[in-house]
């Protein structure tokens, strides 16, 4: 039985970039109906006893779309702490992205530009591939980097429950406030793992 995760955070340390009230609404409802689908989907399918990432590689239909959800918001939610004015990689995923990239900057432009033009729900990602090079991606619903063969790294959620209670449709202002919200160590500790 998959479980729903803590949040290693307060309901409220997310504000102004994500209100409390966003928090309690997408992870205790949105998340928790997704491990509680899936754990009624999986007696009988044959993958009861596989870790979540396989599952997401092995499963489709029902089984795929709740437990796609689970590992995504998983890993959106433990890349996030409270605001930071500066708010930057540092270590061997800030030289990844300046070779290739160019800059941080142009990195930021790139990824904000999928994350705002992703048309419908998903997710923008940072992935990387087995030698390391990096790769954004535009995943539309519960789709994960693990189905192409890559290591998810970071993720902003385009879903309007992840927006809607504080941004309405602004997705673009949503996403730019993020980058305020991302822990770059945890970023960084799941390209060099």
């Amino acid at each position: 039985m998959f479980q729903l995760i803590d949040l290693p955070f307060r309901e409220n340390e997310l504000e102004p970039v994500i209100s409390a009230e966003t928090i309690a609404l997408h992870h205790g409802k949105h998340l928790a109906t997704y491990v509680n689908n899936l754990n009624n989907l999986l007696p009988g399918s044959g993958l009861e006893e596989l870790p979540l990432e396989e599952i997401v590689t092995k499963a489709n239909g029902g089984i795929f779309n709740n437990a796609g959800q689970i590992l995504n918001h998983n890993l959106y939610f433990e890349q996030l702490q409270a605001p930071r004015d500066v708010n930057c990689p540092m270590g061997a995923l800030a030289t990844a992205i300046e070779e290739q990239f160019g800059s941080f900057e142009a990195f930021k432009e790139k990824f904000t530009t999928a994350a705002t033009t992703l048309f419908g729900s998903g997710w923008a990602w940072l992935a990387s591939d087995a030698e390391g090079t990096l790769h954004i991606l535009q995943m539309p619903n519960a789709d994960n980097p693990a189905t192409k063969g890559l290591k998810p790294l970071m993720t902003m959620d385009v879903w309007e429950h992840a927006y809607y209670v504080d941004y309405r449709n602004r997705r673009p202002d949503h996403i730019a406030a993020m980058w305020k919200i991302l822990n770059w160590q945890i970023i960084e500790q799941r390209y060099i793992l």
